[in-house]
């Protein structure tokens, strides 16, 4: 079936490949990556409207980074983290406990399991738990003014729900790349 493939052997070999390079080529594509991740979340406060449509965006640098390496991934998000302090503070609400989180959390996920269904769930966790620390901790209203920043059963579940799908999407979309990435490089 499909959500119980086993889908981590291309990220393990390019996993592999990525730890024979250097130490200073690593931290290179981490910074860069960083530096793209920031560009793409701070798009939200540079282009009003069209921006908010480029900040979902800024999930696939810290992934892709996060699936390459783990600790260059962690290193990234927080890096990100830092230059978004300095492009547009305002994002430092919403980043670090949603796109950044969902990045780290699915590199975490392709790291420790191999099914889909389980690096679906777990990214997924990740980026719910982020969520409602947001509304429920610091009673930030991230999803508008309709929904409570009260604790709700229903609200959470609808939340994990929606993060599921996201997180698939996304899953989806990186291994795409990761097949085209790994033909490339084994030419």
């Amino acid at each position: 079936m499909y959500f119980f493939k086993t889908i981590s052997e291309n990220v393990k070999s390019i996993h592999a490949d990525f730890k024979k390079n250097s130490k200073t080529k690593r931290m290179v594509l981490c910074a860069l990556f960083a530096g793209i991740a920031a560009v793409l979340q701070a798009a939200g406060g540079f282009l009003p409207v069209l921006g908010y449509f480029i900040s979902p965006f800024a999930t696939a640098p810290i992934l892709f980074c996060s699936m390459f390496s783990l600790p260059l991934g962690v290193m990234a998000y927080f890096l990100t983290n830092l230059l978004l302090l300095i492009l547009q503070p305002s994002e430092l609400i919403v980043f670090p406990f949603t796109t950044g989180l969902l990045g780290v959390g699915t590199g975490v996920a392709f790291y420790f399991f191999k099914k889909r269904i389980s690096i679906i769930v777990a990214g997924a966790a990740f980026l719910t738990f982020g969520i409602m620390i947001l509304l429920n901790v610091v009673k930030f209203p991230l999803l508008g003014p309709t929904i409570s920043t009260s604790f709700s059963f229903l609200t959470t579940g609808s939340i994990f729900l929606f993060s599921c799908i996201y997180n698939w999407i996304w899953i989806d979309i990186v291994l795409i790349l990761f097949k085209r990435l790994n033909k490339t490089l084994t030419r």
